[in-house]
């Protein structure tokens, strides 16, 4: 049994920040951010997260003629909703009357999509009917605009689809190295509690210029991991599949860094066109990269039956994950 997808849905604040923009608050010029990001622009919302994953998943839920009563499980997919508790999917759950729906949140990063479709997959495999992936960021809400190496790459977006149990296969491949979380990380603000003074954890120590509730990063270090993981997790997935890698129609991967998606290709022996890039218009947006892209190519008519579609995404953990399915 495969994935098939229904419907698909996905939401851009109104509000764009160009690479000029940043010129005003950090030390930085448009030609630096494009050189090496391949970033124009990003989205930044003035809205709650789950006000962007409710539109994302609204818009879904119509592009597959479904009802909100007809879902029977809600996966959302964030590291900056708006609450700690409840999760973004239980709120959304409630905002667009999925009455009859369970609902939790999966705090995968970057490749957390992938992660959500697989677990449908096993979810559809138990017998569900329908299942309503949402992945929603508000990445400005923990970016440190003063650090000009990272407050350039981020931005907000949410993506949604709604799937199905179709004929055909589904596989995927995931991986982590939690040795390597510290490349990557944003903490959370120091507890203030009466009766102990708390300690912090040691490896915060190593990173004096890491600030409570922003993003960390080791930029170096992450690019090497995700150009590796990239590879690894479409070669293991389309060999599951039982396709080779220039079988793919279309891979559609995590936008960090166009240098990061150029380099896999090359490592991968894949013409870059048959990439989706869409890292100018919308930076990255963590895991709703990857759900927005698809509702771009779905409604540009270009996700067609029959194509075989790689997804692959990487982030903090660190993970990745890449999966292979047949529209």
């Amino acid at each position: 049994m495969a994935i098939k997808i229904l419907g698909t849905g996905s939401y851009l604040p109104e509000n764009i920040v160009t690479n000029e923009d940043f010129t005003k608050i950090v030390d930085t010029s448009d030609e630096w951010i494009v050189k090496r990001t391949g970033i124009h622009e990003r989205r930044i919302t003035e809205t709650p997260t789950y006000v962007m994953a409710e539109t994302a998943a609204r818009r879904a839920l119509e592009n597959a003629r479904t009802a909100p009563e007809e879902i029977d499980l809600i996966l959302c997919t964030t590291v900056s909703s708006d609450f700690i508790t409840p999760s973004l999917a239980c709120i959304v759950q409630g905002r667009i009357g999925a009455k009859n729906a369970i609902a939790f949140d999966i705090n995968a990063a970057c490749a957390a999509f992938v992660y959500a479709l697989d677990l449908a997959d096993m979810y559809l495999l138990r017998g569900m009917g329908k299942i309503l992936i949402i992945s929603a960021e508000s990445l400005s809400k923990i970016t440190d605009y003063t650090d000009r190496s990272t407050c350039v790459l981020f931005g907000d977006a949410a993506g949604a689809c709604v799937v199905t149990a179709g004929e055909g296969k589904f596989a995927a491949s995931f991986g982590c190295d939690g040795a390597g979380a510290w490349t990557l990380f944003a903490r959370q603000h120091k507890n203030q509690v009466p009766f102990v003074e708390v300690i912090d954890p040691q490896e915060i120590d190593r990173f004096p210029d890491a600030k409570d509730g922003t993003l960390y990063m080791d930029g170096k270090e992450v690019y090497k991991f995700a150009v590796g993981a990239m590879a690894k997790a479409l070669t293991d997935a389309s060999g599951k599949f039982g396709l080779a890698l220039e079988e793919l129609d279309l891979i559609v991967p995590h936008q960090a860094n166009i240098r990061i998606i150029q380099t896999a290709a090359k490592e991968l022996k894949l013409p870059l066109e048959r990439f989706y890039v869409n890292i100018g218009r919308c930076g990255n947006t963590s895991s709703a990269c990857i759900p927005v892209a698809l509702d771009e190519i779905n409604r540009a008519g270009k996700l067609t039956a029959g194509m075989k579609v790689g997804l692959v995404g990487f982030g903090a953990g660190l993970v990745y994950g890449g999966c292979v399915f047949e529209v």
